[in-house]
């Protein structure tokens, strides 16, 4: 019986792009492969990366440059790009870096086998096409391991929105979303496996638009089905946009109890010129209004957002009214970056921000969020709150889990196994984590 092969994926950037490393990790189990941790016994490198952040492509190059010397001691190696640089950047990966044997956009993994056949029989694979047919039925039904608590799966992909910063309309296509039936099978089939929590995914993710027995549902409707998934008892939802926070999904935070109180809602700026010049379609009072609403719904839902500071044209006016936003707001979590230029969008030739004034801008935002961070966490102590338990901790017999408002808790000397969900009263707040005690 000869040796399964190894498969080594490197992922980068977003929980979709974890979503998707899975699905090609058992698109290639079919195969014969199996995963490791390390690239130096790997049959197989791929590197399923994300375009998001500055430079991005360079840093792929530079990441395929440093196995060339693996790929000189095994010929037989096969190294594969995958995700949205490989989206970008097509067949100019192998041109500049030739060690490469398949490159392969985030529409067409599921061709993965059949790339995978081509690039043994000593040929290269390419295939960064849109194709028609759904990739999720073409790819084989989820194996039936156990695994953790917690799963990623995707419902919705791409975007129509196009905002000025942003290549994901490029490189992942127009809004889809999946049938309603397939989410719910795949969902049982995570749950049979051990799954307890499930975080539905979306470039828009609020922008649902799937086919179901009475035709195209919404979101919350798809989370009031999951919410029939016996042995499911948590559900989440990222990335959403504020033009598509509906009635039914604002109200479901306020009425579903395995909906947890916690939402990702991306404002990027306060600033109504900054806005609209990001073509984004909402105001900064009309994403307070938003809050507001969502906030009657669900008093405890813990907010996160975010936020691009630098972005061309914004005056200190204009990050004043961002830094405003965020006092109102009071964002448990919040992602803040620097504007950097996207190759192919509006924004990217548009006279752009001093850079030493954009850090400046950003280290003043990002001190701002982090007081609110706090004060949030620490507001959490003597309270109680349902903890999933993910992992074992650092010390002896300390087990880690996230709370419904997504804090990181870990508990000692409870007995408590991974999977388990437990009432679990807080004592201490540290840095980046909460204490807290099982209730008996």
């Amino acid at each position: 019986m000869s040796e399964p092969k190894k498969l080594y994926i490197k992922t980068y950037g977003c929980q979709m792009n974890v979503y998707d490393s899975e699905r090609m990790a058992e698109a290639l189990g079919g195969e014969g492969y199996v995963e490791t941790k390390s690239h130096d016994d790997a049959d197989m490198i791929l590197l399923n990366t994300c375009h998001i952040r500055e430079k991005a492509a360079e840093k792929v190059y530079s990441e395929l440059g440093r196995f060339k010397g693996l790929k000189a001691e095994k010929p037989d190696l096969k190294i594969g790009v995958a995700g949205c640089v490989a989206q970008a950047e097509g067949e100019e990966i192998m041109r500049r870096q030739p060690l490469v044997d398949l490159v392969v956009g985030p529409q067409s993994y599921h061709r993965l086998p059949e790339m995978e056949a081509k690039t043994r029989a000593g040929e290269k694979a390419l295939d960064t096409d849109f194709p028609e047919e759904d990739k999720f039925e073409k790819l084989k039904s989820r194996p039936k391991a156990k695994r953790g608590p917690t799963a990623f799966l995707t419902v919705q992909e791409g975007c129509d929105k196009f905002c000025a910063f942003c290549v994901v309309p490029y490189t992942r296509g127009a809004e889809v979303s999946r049938p309603a039936d397939r989410i719910i099978r795949e969902a049982n089939e995570l749950v049979e496996r051990g799954v307890r929590e499930i975080t539905l995914l979306g470039q828009n993710v609020n922008a649902y638009h799937g086919v179901g027995p009475n035709g195209d549902m919404t979101l919350a409707q798809l989370i009031w089905e999951l919410d029939k998934v016996d042995g499911l008892e948590r559900i989440r939802f990222t990335t959403s946009h504020p033009n598509d926070m509906m009635d039914d999904l604002i109200e479901a935070h306020g009425t579903c109890s395995k909906l947890m109180p916690y939402l990702h809602l991306p404002v990027q700026a306060g600033s109504d010129k900054i806005l609209k010049r990001m073509n984004r379609s909402h105001t900064a009072e009309s994403y307070l209004q938003l809050i507001e609403r969502i906030r009657a719904a669900r008093p405890d839902i813990v907010m996160s957002g975010d936020f691009i500071v630098g972005f061309p044209e914004e005056t200190e006016e204009d990050f004043q009214a961002t830094l405003d936003l965020v006092e109102q707001v009071k964002y448990g979590y919040a992602y803040s970056f620097k504007y950097s230029t996207r190759p192919g969008t509006p924004a990217a030739e548009r006279p752009q921000v001093d850079s030493v004034e954009a850090d400046d801008r950003l280290q003043r935002l990002q001190a701002t969020i982090t007081r609110h961070q706090r004060e949030i966490q620490d507001g959490m102590v003597g309270r109680e709150v349902s903890v999933l338990f993910e992992k074992p901790g650092r010390f002896d017999d300390q087990m880690v889990g996230k709370s419904e408002y997504l804090h990181a808790v870990h508990v000692t000397g409870s007995g408590a196994q991974i999977g388990d969900i437990a009432r679990v009263k807080i004592v201490s707040s540290g840095a980046n984590s909460l204490a807290g005690e099982v209730i008996r």
